[in-house]
């Protein structure tokens, strides 16, 4: 992480707000401007009203500060995807919980994981990759504590940004076949599932969690495991979801309607609800033609998701020189440094008529699936982080 430290100070300088890191360092590169004290308050907000262990999805910010910050602040377990992600998590902190969550992973991934890192926890949705587990764990000598296979689920449609069900979950009748084989195996058992990103729907849980009392009702096994996932949403333009106690109410009542009885245990892996709102990118107007402004990050570095996921995160401006901006606003287009014609983002957004080349744009809601998703196409990169409160 890029930071700047104060005259004397011995930790990375903490700016009171994102236009003091204009003043100070008047960057011609984008910045994430991070605020660890609102990354530190949304990671107790969950720990205090989710009803079991709250994971943190790796992929959805993966950066070492944000790791460190919601580890300090009690997040302890982690929902990592890929082998990468584990070794990073493994390498920042001394025992941390690892949960290898994606229900597809290479055979060379979950030998390392098990033998290498001690990962106990995977999930599934198809028999091959039961037996592929299976298989390579026999493999791992001197280890006797078996694997926790859990069976991901296909939810109802939620009306997330992402279904993630189009992609992975199994069906009832496929989960309790699954489960009946773990079962069969020896290996503990639980039923996962995932609702999809940004899902605005706090009922969406409770129809995973009909799901699971559905399987429930036909298998033999006993899982002692639940994950009700992620997908909790941020607040964007035209998206204002309920609040968050909603959604942990629901999952509070749900859970207790399983009585699965005390040994039971209950998991959710926030990324995006997490992280999102601690995050602003500051970015560079670097050209204005009429109603489009060409600035220098764009959806081949952090700006993709906007695009994919048609998201409108909260911007402002900041003019270069300081002046006031003017009180008419205009709709503008934003393009991105590339020499690509993708590079361009659907939304509109609302800003001060004045806005001219070298004035500086605060995108607000960029914490999640920005750094994690960019990429170096046409060498532009967006690498600058620094603290503000």
């Amino acid at each position: 992480m890029t930071t700047t430290k104060a005259a004397g100070a011995s930790g990375p300088r903490i700016y009171p707000n994102v236009d003091a890191v204009v003043t100070a360092l008047r960057p011609s590169y984008p910045v994430f401007c991070v605020r660890a004290g609102r990354l530190t308050a949304r990671a107790r907000t969950f720990i205090e009203g989710f009803p079991g262990t709250v994971l943190y999805a790796v992929k959805c910010n993966p950066h070492p500060f944000v790791l460190r910050t919601l580890y300090k602040a009690g997040i302890h377990n982690f929902d990592s995807a890929s082998l990468p992600e584990i070794a990073l998590v493994s390498e920042l902190f001394e025992e941390p919980g690892l949960f290898f969550h994606h229900p597809i992973k290479s055979r060379a991934a979950i030998q390392s994981a098990y033998r290498v890192y001690g990962v106990r926890h995977y999930t599934i949705d198809h028999w091959k990759e039961l037996e592929k587990i299976r298989e390579e764990i026999r493999r791992v000598e001197g280890i006797d504590e078996p694997p926790i296979i859990h069976v991901r689920v296909a939810t109802p449609p939620s009306g997330a940004s992402y279904e993630l069900s189009r992609k992975f979950g199994a069906t009832r009748e496929d989960a309790i076949k699954l489960l009946d084989k773990v079962h069969e195996y020896g290996f503990e058992c639980g039923i996962s599932f995932h609702v999809g990103s940004q899902c605005v729907d706090p009922e969406a849980w409770r129809r995973g969690f009909e799901v699971v009392r559905d399987v429930l009702a036909g298998t033999q096994a006993k899982p002692r495991w639940i994950n009700c996932g992620g997908g909790f949403p941020a607040h964007y333009g035209g998206q204002e979801p309920p609040p968050l106690d909603v959604f942990l109410d629901i999952i509070k009542e749900e859970w207790a309607r399983l009585d699965l009885g005390p040994d039971a245990h209950l998991l959710c892996e926030p990324g995006r609800g997490m992280v999102a709102d601690s995050v602003s990118l500051l970015v560079r107007v670097m050209l204005r033609k009429g109603d489009r402004l060409y600035l220098n990050d764009g959806v081949f570095g952090s700006l993709s998701e906007i695009r994919d996921a048609n998201l409108t995160p909260p911007v402002r401006l900041i003019k270069r020189d300081g002046s006031p901006k003017s009180e008419t606003m205009q709709e503008f287009t934003f393009y991105g440094p590339t020499c690509d014609s993708l590079d361009m983002l659907p939304s509109r957004f609302m800003l001060p008529d004045d806005v001219e080349e070298g004035d500086w744009i605060d995108i607000g809601q960029i914490g999640a699936y920005s750094n994690a998703v960019s990429s170096d196409f046409n060498g532009f990169r967006a690498e600058t982080f620094v603290l503000v409160e």
